[in-house]
């Protein structure tokens, strides 16, 4: 080996040391944790109001109500409707429908009431329709919310059916009463559920009575307590849901006597007061 090899070997060794010695990785930063949010639900579509009566007003609005005038013996009932405003006004911010005794016969009846309707003014297919009122009481006193069909799409009662939203007997004054009519092949038929207060009756204060009307369901509540749902029927003629596919009615109305609550008796007092705070009609955006 040469004098110049060996003067070269020990710096060859010193690069080769510097070459294998381990690297000193770069400073990196901390990553920042990131939080993954939650998957959120779609809200449940809202009903939107869409018609209303506050009764706010000094008179009933006629471009909302029609007052019917007869007597008619629907069900076998004993009083006259009348447009009288001693049977049908606005106090106090409340609709009042007033039955009365009278104290001759008027076109052979005993008492006068009211019966006011939508007809023409407003008709009504799914949605929800929700009362706020005071109840009258009594043997014989029949207040009523409901709806009938607003053409005779199916035919005459009861093949065009009927929702009776709120229907009360006055000698079970916490009793209401919730009904589906319609017609099939046997005939007349009905589904029915009643709700009773846990205290009180509705004759002491204002309670809600609604109903929830969708295709192939309708639902009824008070104060938001629902008590009744009906999904079955079938129709005499029309393939389900029939006859609940058409635009209804609303109906109120204060009868004394019929069928169903019988007649009045000496224990009934007149004059007996429906009184309504509001009528509204809610509808799916």
């Amino acid at each position: 080996m040469t004098a110049e090899k060996l003067f070269l070997l020990p710096l060859i060794c010193l690069l080769i040391a510097c070459t294998n010695e381990p690297s000193t990785p770069l400073a990196t930063s901390t990553p920042i944790p990131t939080e993954i949010p939650e998957p959120t639900e779609t809200p449940e579509p809202e009903y939107v109001l869409v018609w209303q009566d506050e009764f706010d007003g000094d008179t009933i609005d006629s471009t909302k109500w029609n007052l019917e005038v007869h007597g008619r013996p629907a069900n076998n009932e004993l009083q006259y409707y009348s447009d009288s405003a001693e049977n049908a006004f606005i106090e106090d911010g409340n609709l009042v429908l007033q039955a009365i005794k009278l104290e001759e016969p008027y076109i052979g009846r005993d008492y006068t009431s009211a019966r006011m309707n939508t007809i023409a003014k407003a008709n009504f297919l799914y949605g929800r329709f929700e009362m706020r009122a005071k109840l009258p009481e009594g043997q014989g006193i029949w207040p009523a919310f409901w709806m009938l069909p607003a053409q005779g799409k199916y035919g005459n009662w009861p093949s065009g059916g009927e929702i009776d939203i709120m229907e009360l007997l006055g000698h079970e004054p916490n009793k209401v009463h919730a009904s589906l009519h319609w017609k099939n092949e046997d005939g007349h038929e009905f589904t029915s559920s009643e709700y009773v207060l846990p205290e009180g009756d509705f004759a002491s204060d204002f309670h809600t009575f609604a109903v929830e009307w969708e295709e192939t369901e309708i639902r009824w509540y008070v104060d938001d307590v629902l008590y009744k749902t009906a999904t079955v029927w079938e129709h005499n003629r029309n393939p389900y849901p029939a006859p609940f596919d058409q635009e209804f009615i609303l109906i109120l109305n204060v009868a004394v006597g019929g069928q169903w609550p019988g007649a009045p008796d000496e224990t009934t007092i007149f004059p007996q007061q429906m009184i309504v705070d509001y009528v509204r009609v809610y509808e799916m955006p």
